[in-house]
């Protein structure tokens, strides 16, 4: 079952979302939270690199190579390689987004690992590390034979979309866990940061809805044979 949209068109709308979020989670970090460092005594530059990297990686990246396959309009092994590219940047700026948090937290003497949202994210990242193992493996190289692919896709595209979720769902709850320590700290509940944030994480879910969309959307027409891995991620 597919959705009869023009996914080429849809994904001007993804892009755009994309664009508008980063400007979103660049402005709150930089211009509310004092902006970034890898070393600083103030440990909150540490800490905002977390949000930043995680959603660039797993959110927006992740979601631009989802839709690689239906957005682009290069042909098959063109389209595979961004898709796998393009995932393989997520997973390295994910685990520096995790990393980023857990500095954090051992700089400042915080226990790690536990809110819902820590545990998620860490399942998250080992789950997506996992999926382009074995898809680079069955799809790339050395690569499965053409009826272990057509059997496998159905998994791949489940799996895909179900870590997708989750992470979309995890950078909202991330939102809302550190909007709510900040709001406990006397942070103004209806100020322009507080506002800022929920945006941002509304934006995120909108992102995450246009990108599952595309995926159950019509495949691009092609000429090309063996011409499964349109059918889905």
């Amino acid at each position: 079952m597919s959705v009869g949209i023009n996914s080429r068109m849809v994904a001007f709308v993804v892009h755009a979302l994309a664009v508008v979020v980063l400007v979103m989670v660049f402005v709150w970090s930089i211009c509310y939270r004092g902006g970034f460092a890898w070393e600083s005594t103030n440990k909150t530059l540490i800490f905002n690199l977390h949000p930043v990297l995680t959603l660039i990686s797993l959110v927006i990246l992740g979601g631009e190579a989802i839709i690689s396959y239906k957005s682009l309009p290069f042909g098959k092994r063109a389209n595979k390689l961004i898709h796998l590219v393009l995932h393989a940047i997520a997973i390295i700026l994910g685990i520096l987004g995790i990393y980023a948090a857990f500095k954090h937290h051992n700089e400042k003497h915080i226990p790690n690992l536990y809110t819902i949202h820590s545990w998620v994210g860490i399942g998250v990242i080992v789950l997506y590390s996992l999926q382009w193992l074995y898809s680079f493996i069955v799809y790339f190289f050395p690569g499965g034979s053409s009826t272990l692919r057509r059997d496998l896709l159905p998994w791949h595209v489940f799996l895909g979309v179900f870590v997708y979720v989750l992470a979309v769902g995890n950078s909202v709850l991330g939102f809302l866990e550190k909007l709510t320590f900040l709001e406990k700290s006397g942070l103004d509940k209806f100020g322009s940061e507080a506002f800022l944030v929920n945006f941002m994480a509304i934006i995120t879910i909108l992102f995450g809805a246009f990108v599952l969309l595309i995926v159950y959307s019509k495949a691009p027409p092609t000429d090309e044979e063996d011409n499964y891995s349109y059918s889905a991620i």
